[in-house]
């Protein structure tokens, strides 16, 4: 009897210590996937749970089926996952409101952006005609447009289409004859383009601000509809944070209000203008953050882009006849000074786009006069388009995190040597070089300016190629970065250019549940089949956006 007795004994014991009981809770687990956690150890995993939005474990297939149980179980059918998608630079508001305008983006002549603004004008109600996107670089004939054809068919309604980078605009006559412009109109840090002593509709950098301060505000109706159309795309392409790059306290308490009311699910990291309004109320009131929301940097425009040869360089631009044509600068050295060190005092920190070699020169000269022993500043440095060799240790010594765009360099390479030489093109979109400056670099698009697409990103960072393969062995390809640090870029150090690096940028125990699901696995595929993957899910706080 003691004998069967042990034996009984003995099963039950197998039993109970084979079997797993589910004793924690999860609101979501995904399973049988592939998950890059981009940590440190760059590990990969097969499972992770998610409870009140964010990560609580993450391993094996059987660890987590085993050990959680959730009410919402994903099957991922072996895709891959990622940390959701950070733009380290993009204008996330101002992208929204060109999806209520015309948009003139892939323009291939200067017939084209008619046909396109004839077609939107009909449709049309608002007394103005906006719109964005052209690039004269892509037409046949490869000079800026002039008002003419618009003034013959708008000769009574004012016209406003901004270039592609935003630093220059075609207008036609009522537009000028509305905001007081004439030929012998003088504006600090821009360019009213002339002909036989006559404007010719283009206005380049600062004086586009006479235009825009005569354009009717968007009503709230419009910037909520332009915030959750831009929300959607961006969730489409696996978009979790974006980094706005240049927007105002009105903007901000409109984001906060639908983020508060559950509409605006995005994450946005706020750069503010460099603007009275913006002083006047952060300085008093200090950084403001939620896990939403974080308003901790201003943005600063050093100079203009090289599309419209507003750039700032030390040598003249190499295709301008008679010259010579340097770019300019758009704001006093001391105006830099002095609200950069307001800033420093308050402790924000500073973003500044520089494009030419002599603005990426000049705002580190200021950065090491502000920066001084501040610790952890993380000042920036937006896009770092030419910088010249003997500035490029400086992003070390200074601790300065470039933040660039890498499918700049990929739209601008047919031309960017005509602007620059042969010599000069060589120290432009150095990409590589940059990122090993820190060991880092955050990632992004400038959308609208690009394509809003991550994947777009990743691509044109790998390969120096544009969207059709082009050139076949890569564009300065000693300046693409690997897969892996481009997955760093758009991820984890992007988050680190944000101070979020304990909150998102990679998948570990703690942070949010930001996560995006790809069809294939971007770090191991051709790279020819990058661009045709394809985002199957986005997650925002373990909740799916897409």
């Amino acid at each position: 009897m003691r004998f069967y007795y042990s034996i009984i004994l003995a099963f039950v014991a197998t039993l109970i210590t084979g079997c797993h009981f589910k004793n924690k809770e999860a609101d979501v687990i995904l399973h049988n996937a592939v998950i890059y956690t981009v940590d440190d150890a760059f590990s990969t995993f097969e499972a992770l749970a998610i409870k009140d939005g964010k990560i609580i474990a993450i391993g094996k297939e059987r660890e987590i089926m085993n050990e959680y149980d959730a009410p919402k179980v994903i099957d991922c059918g072996k895709k891959f996952i990622y940390p959701g998608f950070i733009d380290a630079h993009c204008h996330f508001l101002g992208y929204g409101r060109t999806l209520q305008e015309v948009n003139l983006v892939g323009t291939t002549s200067f017939d084209d952006v008619m046909m396109r603004v004839k077609e939107h004008a009909q449709k049309s109600t608002d007394l103005w005609i906006r719109g964005r996107g052209w690039d004269q670089n892509d037409w046949a004939i490869q000079e800026f447009p002039t008002k003419e054809i618009l003034d013959s068919l708008f000769p009574d309604r004012p016209v406003m289409l901004k270039r592609i980078d935003g630093h220059a605009m075609l207008v036609n006559s009522k537009t000028l004859e509305m905001a007081g412009i004439t030929a012998s109109t003088q504006v600090n840090g821009g360019n009213i383009l002339t002909q036989n002593g006559v404007p010719t509709g283009v206005l380049i950098d600062n004086a586009m601000n006479l235009v825009e301060k005569i354009l009717p505000a968007p009503d709230k109706e419009f910037d909520v509809r332009a915030l959750l159309d831009a929300q959607k795309n961006c969730f489409d392409v696996g978009l979790t944070t974006v980094d706005d790059a240049g927007i105002m306290k009105k903007d901000i308490d409109l984001i906060k209000e639908l983020q508060s009311n559950g509409q605006l699910k995005m994450r946005i990291y706020a750069m503010l203008s460099d603007d009275p309004a913006n002083y006047e109320y952060y300085l008093k009131n200090g950084i403001d953050t939620t896990d939403r929301l974080s308003v901790r940097a201003f943005k600063f425009y050093a100079d203009g882009a090289l599309g419209s040869r507003g750039a700032c360089l030390l040598a003249p631009y190499s295709d301008v006849m008679p010259g010579p044509v340097y770019g300019m600068l758009l704001d006093s050295i001391n105006h830099f000074r002095k609200n950069m060190w307001q800033l420093r005092e308050h402790g924000f920190q500073v973003c500044t786009h520089a494009i030419g070699d002599s603005a990426n020169r000049v705002m580190l000269n200021i950065y090491e006069e502000m920066i001084g022993d501040l610790p952890d500043h993380r000042w920036r440095i937006e896009h770092a388009q030419v910088v010249h060799e003997n500035d490029l240790p400086r992003f070390a010594q200074l601790h300065v995190i470039p933040s660039i765009q890498p499918t700049h360099a990929t739209s601008d390479m047919p031309w960017a040597e005509l602007r620059l030489g042969r010599n000069r093109v060589r120290r432009a979109y150095t990409y590589r070089e940059l990122k090993e400056q820190l060991g880092m670099a955050a990632l992004g698009t400038d959308f609208p300016i690009e394509d809003i697409s991550p994947l777009k990103t990743f691509y044109a960072a790998v390969s120096r190629k544009d969207l059709v393969g082009q050139p076949e062995e890569g564009w300065q390809k000693e300046n693409a970065l690997t897969r892996e640090d481009a997955l760093r870029g758009m991820t984890i150090w992007a988050a680190i250019a944000n101070f979020e690096e304990n909150k998102k940028g990679s998948l570990e125990v703690g942070k949010f549940a930001d996560i995006v699901m790809l069809d294939r696995d971007i770090l191991k595929i051709e790279e020819k089949d990058i661009l045709s993957t394809e985002v199957v899910m986005t997650i925002v706080g373990g909740e799916v956006v897409k």
